[in-house]
């Protein structure tokens, strides 16, 4: 029996080739896969990589054997229970059909097929098919706003914008480099009419020095002659366009800590907020994260403190929609940042507030953001809050959702309802 080993080397940047080969043509498996991952991981290692699997029955390939041809010698064991011509019945239980682990009734099974993805494959997986609404740049859909800056003086401009002093040193420089072979001539001159003056007065050197006045006389009127200012000499500050650069988001985390949010609704909405963060860097180079909590009143914190903290309180929601406005105004200039909002809530809220926080959300913050989500984490029935924004959703279908979550599996789809690519 014959084998054959190919000791090629492979080419250079092959097995990357090889690699998003294999994860085009199972990307619907593994795309699966990464969704499980997400619902079952912690909150550290929800954005690293990792390793997946996919079933063996679907990576099939074609496979060439080599005939049995020729003659083959073997050395086989022997055994107790069988003789020549027995046959051999097929096992009652064979390696399991789910992943391995588990015994299959049908005889046969094979083992799930596992592989590493890295952090950036795994993200990729995670974001597949995603889109925030109103996330593609300004600058790449046209809609470019700039704004004037100084970009040093030019020879041409409006009148209002000459630069004196620039102008004046064009005008004294022109100047002395057009008279500055007259003025050397005025010297010599001199010089000699000096000479002439020291000497005896003879009639030649009385001829000799009227010439040379009335030469001095026309030189000094040519270098009068020189004009003071030029057109050439005038200079204009220039300004120039530049775009107001629109490459950088800030989301504002805006989370209810109430005494009716435990513990376990936090981790859910910390999980939540994780994934549209991750999603907003990969779409922004620049990205900052505002937290938001709130009882009856509401202060920005750290991170640490938006997830950990213990204060509690009753419900008023229409103080964090207050400090997230005025925060906007203070550090967050919509002229230069997109701005995200995303909140979670069980839906309690005082029955009074919910009038404040539809006007407060309406006419003062969607018209800044470019969208803004709300969950409501509760396994019962909507409260006034939820059915309050139901009204502003109707009112700005394109920058405001609303979705409801019950469990920790319910993030990842929810999430990716939220921000399904629209199909044009």
């Amino acid at each position: 029996m014959s084998y054959i080993i190919d000791r090629r080397l492979n080419a250079k940047h092959k097995s990357a080739v090889n690699r998003q080969r294999f994860l085009r043509r199972y990307r619907d498996q593994i795309q699966k896969s990464v969704s499980d991952a997400v619902s079952n991981r912690s909150i550290k290692d929800i954005d690293k990589g990792g390793k997946v699997s996919i079933p063996a029955k679907d990576i099939g390939e074609p496979v060439i054997y080599h005939g049995s041809g020729g003659h083959n010698t073997r050395v086989l064991p022997g055994n107790k229970q069988f003789s020549t011509g027995d046959k051999v019945n097929r096992p009652d239980g064979g390696s399991g059909s789910g992943g391995g682990k588990n015994a299959s009734d049908s005889g046969e099974g094979e083992d799930d097929f596992s592989f590493t993805l890295s952090q950036e494959e795994f993200l990729d997986f995670m974001f597949d098919g995603l889109e925030l609404p109103n996330l593609v740049k300004r600058q790449l859909s046209g809609v470019e706003e700039f704004k004037k800056v100084r970009g040093g003086v030019a020879n041409e401009g409006q009148p209002g914008r000459i630069n004196i002093v620039r102008s004046l040193r064009a005008a004294n420089m022109r100047r002395i480099a057009l008279t500055a072979g007259k003025r050397k001539r005025l010297l010599e001159l001199e010089s000699q009419l000096n000479v002439i003056d020291q000497k005896e007065e003879s009639l030649r050197d009385l001829l000799l020095r009227e010439e040379i006045i009335n030469e001095m006389a026309k030189v000094a009127h040519a270098i009068k002659r020189t004009p003071w200012l030029d057109t050439f000499d005038l200079k204009y500050n220039l300004q120039i366009k530049q775009p107001i650069p629109r490459s950088k988001a800030v989301m504002f985390c805006i989370m209810d800590v109430s005494g009716s949010m435990d513990q376990a609704t936090k981790d859910i909405a910390k999980r939540f907020f994780i994934l549209l963060y991750l999603f907003l860097q990969r779409n922004y180079e620049r990205t900052e994260i505002v937290f938001i909590r709130h009882h009856t009143s509401a202060k920005e914190v750290d991170e640490d403190e938006f997830f950990h903290s213990r204060e509690t309180g009753g419900t008023v929601v229409s103080s964090s929609l207050k400090l997230m406005q005025e925060i906007i105004e203070d550090r967050y200039s919509p002229d230069e940042w997109n701005i995200y909002g995303a909140q979670a809530s069980d839906g309690d809220n005082w029955g009074d507030d919910s009038g404040n926080c539809k006007k407060l959300m309406s006419e003062n913050l969607l018209p800044l953001c470019q969208y803004y989500s709300y969950i409501e984490i509760t396994p019962h029935d909507h409260q006034a809050l939820w059915h309050t924004y139901e009204e502003v959703r109707v009112e700005h279908p394109d920058k405001f959702s609303l979705q409801h979550i019950i469990g920790i599996e319910d993030i990842y789809p929810v999430f990716r309802e939220l921000f399904h690519k629209k199909v044009a």
